[in-house]
């Protein structure tokens, strides 16, 4: 009985460096919507708002969207902000750094500046102020919503606006991704 033959291989072909680099993967979302207490339906579909949150991530994420109304919000806000009353959007990232206590705000799933794993957040949107906030400013309320979807989950993603720098560059980066949607810029009057 005779070895097998060996087939012969070749060289991998060298990559030529004037070809493109593929792209990169596009990050991945696992989004679960809920409705809180007194809310009966969504505000726009769940087709809809996983485009707006698919489109603001900046790394594979796992998202919770809560939609609630005015005690929620207020309870919530006052809880975990010391602020009493309810707010249009409030972001809670859940990502810790190793070795960490306590979740790190601002640094979701980041060690020394580096992603080590999804991004995990919830982001509470309460209804009554964001229709009042839509009415008072003559906008559509699907039109809010895509912006404060599109404000939570930067926020999950690390950016902030808490200084001038931040605001600018955060305020920019949702103007760019709304644009997508065909919604006008909304820091503009």
């Amino acid at each position: 009985m005779s070895a097998p033959r060996r087939r012969k291989t070749e060289p991998a072909a060298p990559v030529r460096s004037d070809e493109p680099a593929a792209p990169p993967p596009r990050p991945r979302l696992s989004l679960v919507i809920q409705l809180g207490e007194r809310v009966a339906q969504l505000p726009a579909s769940r087709s809809r708002l996983r485009r707006w949150a698919t489109a603001a991530i900046e790394s594979d994420a796992r998202l919770t969207l809560r939609f609630v109304g005015q005690a929620e919000g207020r309870r919530l806000n006052r809880e975990y902000r010391g602020r009493d009353y309810a707010t249009n959007v409030l972001t809670f990232v859940y990502d810790e750094l190793p070795g960490a206590d306590a979740p790190a705000a601002g640094m979701a799933g980041q060690v020394h500046g580096q992603r080590c794993g999804p991004v995990e957040a919830d982001i509470v949107i309460c209804l009554p102020v964001l229709a009042r906030e839509a009415r008072s400013r003559r906008i559509p309320l699907e039109r809010h919503l895509a912006h404060l979807v599109v404000h939570g989950v930067l926020h999950a993603c690390g950016h902030d606006h808490e200084h001038d720098d931040e605001a600018q560059q955060m305020e920019a980066r949702e103007s760019a991704l709304l644009a997508r949607f065909r919604v006008p810029d909304p820091y503009r009057a």
